[in-house]
């Protein structure tokens, strides 16, 4: 009878992510850590449908860690240069045609970013999921896992839960469901266009869908994605906001 026991233990250790090993913390960092490493430059292009109008933006961003970010528009030439800059929680624009730097006040952090259905705040907020929020396994199948995110209580957070589909075995997200303070379902945001670059595996195209307005959308695609380039915290300054 005592033989048994150790064959079992080694079966069940042999099978893929049991649920008491699974670190779901880790694994939606990674889902939110995709498009950095240490430092990123990419080149996306943007793509806004609302009920009214569309418009499509070419952009180049660059990362430094979780606390650094800036994109630049190159495309349209009407909004060239039109620049986001995210320092740690602070956020500022620059706005070409006026000449002005404009600081995002927390009044405004709910507010569209570049006209999508991407938000101030979730720039802010986007990269801090592991440190806001607690998760649990809701689902675990062998193509699958399902985490949901509830918020800690302390936390300054405009969600009232997050559930991430990571598909296996690659680890990636399919799809981000968010949910309001009353747990109805706001938005979600699913990832395809899978390509292994630099050793990662990542989607490269992803569609921001409101619930309440199916006939609108935000699409980001990645043409340019290049991780650990050599940037430090100088290049995310008001001055470089500017060039």
């Amino acid at each position: 009878m005592l033989r048994i026991f150790p064959a079992l233990l080694l079966l069940i250790l042999s099978l893929p992510h049991p649920l008491w090993a699974t670190d779901l913390r880790a694994l939606v960092r990674k889902a939110e850590e995709q498009y950095m490493g240490l430092s990123s430059k990419s080149r996306m292009e943007m793509r806004v449908r609302s009920e009214h109008w569309e418009r499509t933006l070419v952009m180049d961003a660059w990362s430094l860690g979780r606390e650094y970010f800036l994109v630049r528009i190159i495309a349209p030439s009407k909004e060239r240069d039109v620049t986001t800059l995210k320092a740690d929680k602070e956020v500022w624009n620059y706005l070409p045609k006026v000449d002005r730097v404009i600081k995002v006040p927390p009044s405004m952090m709910g507010g569209a970013w570049m006209g999508s259905h991407i938000t101030n705040d979730d720039l802010v907020k986007a990269n801090k999921i592991d440190e806001d929020y607690s998760f649990s396994l809701l689902e675990e199948t062998a193509e699958h896992l399902l985490i949901e995110c509830i918020p800690r209580p302390d936390a300054a957070v405009v969600w009232g839960k997050i559930v991430y589909e990571i598909l296996l075995p690659l680890e990636i997200p399919g799809k981000v469901a968010y949910f309001d303070e009353e747990m109805q379902l706001v938005r979600e945001m699913i990832f395809d266009e899978v390509r292994q670059i630099d050793g990662r595996n990542i989607p490269l195209r992803m569609r921001i869908q409101p619930t309440e307005k199916p006939q609108e959308s935000t699409m980001i695609r990645y043409s340019e994605l290049d991780f650990n380039i050599g940037i430090d915290k100088s290049f995310f300054s008001l001055r470089n906001l500017k060039r």
